[in-house]
């Protein structure tokens, strides 16, 4: 078991509004059908705990991937190119984090 976890910022002049809502409607539904994908979410920041700081990003996205191999098949589908695209008009330099459990 994989757990991709990406985090990111909006780009400058994104709204939150025209994200969000882009994500429920489109990102996280067809990530989620994904065969490969065991569960996606993603996470607005509220902030650092015990602290008044803000969090170093504004999103992260947690995806739960059963296989990294059938994940790479999935995303070069029609509807996964488009919703890739569309994320990269949102998101400002997203860093994908590849983790791995270390009780497996």
């Amino acid at each position: 078991m994989s757990m991709i976890v990406v985090l990111f910022n909006l780009k400058p002049g994104v709204s939150v509004e025209a994200y969000e809502n882009w994500a429920r409607q489109n990102d996280i539904p067809s990530v989620n059908a994904l065969a490969s994908v065991r569960q996606f979410d993603v996470l607005r920041t509220t902030g650092l705990m015990g602290s008044d700081a803000p969090a170093p990003v504004q999103y992260v996205e947690l995806l739960d991937v059963s296989s990294l191999e059938q994940l790479g098949a999935d995303v070069v589908s029609e509807t996964m190119q488009r919703i890739a695209g569309e994320f990269q008009q949102f998101a400002d330099n997203p860093q994908f984090i590849l983790t791995q459990n270390i009780a497996d």
